[in-house]
């Protein structure tokens, strides 16, 4: 009964007096009982440990082959003294030598893989007339004559305790009494905030449309024919050379995904530059019902896009912000619990949403949890983990395992901002400080969720406070629909000041 309790949250909330009926001038209240994130110290599942160890083994293989190498090619080298080598060698023989110790260079670079560097990234900050606090938010959706009292008064009560502030934006069509939102529609708002953030980021690179190889797009509703891929080639003109890629359905995750297949894709280019662009469309996942479970998505989701510049060239290193050091996915969907917690569905009404299930923070919890599992070993400090093998094999009998300080490993945290209480249960469960949480709080309150541009609006608030120092890790973790749990894990190359484009600056 004990461990049952211990996978729900509750919560009292006091409604104030009884108006009307036989309790009149009574107090009224109600008793919450949420579920909540699994406890992270109550076990550890091996599989995912093993799992992170080959990620860091087959990754390891040409830098532990390499010295070895070198070391018998200097104890060769030792037998010779160099009036030995004059005396034995002719011009001939020592450009052989020169030739050969060339080759091996160049197919050591060639089978290393090659770094993938973050060049530099931008974010979309929407027009002003888009702003929109809670009270006005409440006060067009009760005017749009689409919500009745109670659905009004469930958004009011989500909006009071999301975390979200009064300055975040959202298109105001999708509040127009009796408007049936269109394709055009959501096409027109998604061109807006993805142009933008490429826009500022071609502003900031000095990159130029001809200069992208590799496209790659994400979005988890608005998929269209011809692609939203398609509309960034023909918006600005990139050459018919260009490999572009459409991700649609995967959730707030789904920008991590991008730059993990940007980074395959930049193995088979070396040399190209790869955008990639996170956007979302909130016109066309607009619920107009009165459902609760599909009304949260209404009150949390907010505009936004972000815009990355990757390359795999070694010389692009001196200009980069960042190199991409670890990236680890997780999958949850052959879990129903999991594959079902959020989906687009219809209503009795026939009007379509998200739905988000009740158990999404418990399902979400355990994808973070065998997330941060496998990428600990790829991390974490050889003490922490030392400390950890120590543990588990003398540990005593029903006592909890040691989890590792994930703090050790990471300078900087970039969760992805979905809502307070997400951000208060994984605070709690990894005993993060104030410090790694407020990127992810301020971004939640200044822009809301973005989805999966959120966890760069995170980047940009940390390089706009000048956080950013050379050598620094950043670890950026998004969860979204599927089951999905992504990690990437970026070091800094160098100082990063305060940058001249910022969603952070106000004009």
């Amino acid at each position: 009964m004990a461990m049952e309790q211990e996978k729900f949250s509750t919560e009292i909330e006091n409604r104030g007096l009884e108006n009307s009926g036989p309790n009149a001038g009574s107090f009224y209240f109600y008793v919450k009982v949420r579920p909540r994130l699994p406890d992270f110290l109550s076990s550890v599942n091996l599989k995912y440990v093993k799992l992170g160890y080959g990620y860091m083994l087959s990754h390891s293989f040409y830098f532990l082959v390499a010295p070895v190498l070198l070391v018998i090619l200097g104890v060769e080298l030792r037998k010779f003294t160099w009036e030995d080598f004059l005396q034995k060698c002719d011009l001939t023989d020592a450009l052989f030598i020169v030739g050969l110790l060339g080759l091996i260079l160049y197919i050591y670079l060639d089978l290393t893989p090659r770094s993938t560097y973050l060049v530099d990234f931008a974010c979309y900050r929407p027009p002003n007339e888009l702003k929109i606090s809670k009270e006005e938010f409440i006060e067009l959706a009760r005017k749009s004559g689409n919500f009745n009292d109670a659905a009004i008064e469930f958004q009011q009560r989500a909006l009071k305790n999301s975390g979200i502030g009064n300055k975040t934006y959202l298109p105001r069509v999708i509040f127009s009494p009796n408007q049936k939102i269109t394709l055009k529609d959501g096409r027109e708002e998604i061109g807006e905030i993805m142009f933008g953030a490429i826009k500022n980021l071609f502003a900031a690179t000095k990159i130029k449309p001809k200069d992208i190889r590799i496209l790659v797009v994400n979005s988890g509703f608005l998929n269209t024919t011809p692609s939203l891929s398609s509309m960034v080639v023909n918006h600005f003109k990139f050459n018919h050379n260009i490999h572009s890629f459409n991700l649609g359905g995967m959730g707030c995750a789904a920008g991590i995904i991008a730059i993990d297949l940007a980074k395959d894709l930049l193995l088979a280019y070396p040399g190209a530059y790869a955008l990639v662009v996170s956007a979302e469309a909130i016109t066309y996942s607009w619920y107009k019902g009165n459902e609760p479970d599909m009304l949260l998505p209404n009150c949390f989701f907010r505009m936004g896009a972000a815009a990355m510049l990757l390359s795999s060239f070694r010389l692009d290193r001196w200009r980069s912000k960042y190199e991409l050091k670890q990236l680890v996915r997780t999958s949850k969907a052959m879990d129903n619990r999991s594959f079902e917690s959020i989906h687009l569905r219809e209503d009795a009404q026939g009007r379509q949403g998200i739905s988000v299930s009740k158990d999404v923070i418990e399902v979400g919890g355990h994808a973070l949890k065998a997330n941060i599992t496998t990428l600990g070993p790829l991390v974490l400090p050889v003490s922490e983990q030392l400390h950890f093998f120590t543990n588990m094999l003398f540990k005593k009998e029903k006592a909890k395992p040691y989890i590792p300080d994930y703090k050790l490993a990471f300078n900087h945290a970039c969760i992805l901002a979905a809502s307070k209480k997400v951000l208060d249960e994984i605070q709690k469960n990894l005993d993060l400080t104030e410090e790694f949480m407020e990127a992810s709080r301020k971004t939640l309150e200044r822009f809301g969720n973005t989805s999966s541009s959120s966890i760069w609006y995170e980047l940009a608030y940390l390089e706009a406070n000048s956080r950013i120092k050379k050598g620094d890790r950043i670890w950026q973790v998004a969860f979204g629909s599927g089951f999905k749990c992504n990690s990437v894990v970026w070091k800094a190359l160098r100082n990063v000041g305060k940058p001249k484009l910022s969603p952070w600056i106000e004009d």
